[in-house]
């Protein structure tokens, strides 16, 4: 018999999954087709935000979107969980743009969600940094830098520096205070930290993979070297 082996997307969100739950993490799993209310208005995304148009989102008849970020599950989770809250979702996401060698309609991405009383950025630089070393080695090295995004206040991504190289991985940041209002928590009271990564991207930083397009080839060339 001629034994398979796992797709090296699925050998990453098992060694995440790992990872966040010794944390105390729960892995929850949001839907795939939501409601505007969830993947934007419920985020702080304003009405006239790009984001919304037919050039990025796929936009389905009944009003109904497919998912362009996994933080469409923040506050779905948010609204049924009390305090301290941990949970990570991984999954598929969606986005109407033309494919080429670093972009695919379809990737996955690894949202990650804290909130309890005095929460702060120094949590989440540690927690992001001990991930992603138990990914590439305890050598690893991530910087952070400002940036902007409608659901966190203050906004950040971050980077990774892999043989000599600085590699852009994703955005994070403190979550906004409309955002954990949306989930029906009181920001007064409640602050917390979120972050979505991509999970192809550091594959393929790890092992040089040129073309994320391969993730879905279906080439077994490429599927047999993981």
């Amino acid at each position: 018999m001629v034994k398979g082996n796992l797709h090296p997307v699925t050998q990453l969100i098992r060694k995440a999954v790992k990872f966040f739950e010794s944390y105390g993490f729960d892995v929850f799993e949001g839907p795939e087709v939501d409601s505007e209310w969830y993947n934007f208005d419920a985020l702080n995304i304003a009405a006239d935000h790009p984001s919304r148009d037919v050039q990025d989102t796929f936009w389905l008849k009944d009003g109904k979107l497919l998912r362009t970020q996994t933080s469409n599950s923040q506050v779905r989770y948010g609204e049924t969980h009390k305090p301290p809250i941990r949970a990570i979702v991984p999954g598929i996401c969606y986005r109407n743009e033309a494919t080429d060698s670093g972009h695919e309609v379809m990737f996955m991405q690894l949202e990650g969600l804290y909130i309890d009383k005095k929460v702060n950025m120094g949590q989440l630089f540690w927690i992001l940094d001990e991930f992603y070393k138990s990914f590439y080695g305890p050598e690893t090295k991530i910087r952070f830098r400002p940036h902007h995004f409608p659901f966190t206040e203050p906004s950040l991504e971050f980077e990774l520096k892999f043989q000599g190289k600085w590699f852009e991985l994703g955005g994070a940041g403190m979550v906004h205070p409309k955002v954990i209002e949306n989930m029906g928590i009181d920001p007064d009271k409640y602050c917390g930290f979120a972050f979505g990564p991509g999970i192809e991207r550091p594959i393929m930083i790890k092992y040089g993979i040129s073309d994320i397009r391969l993730f879905r080839s279906g080439d077994l060339r490429f599927l047999k070297q993981f």
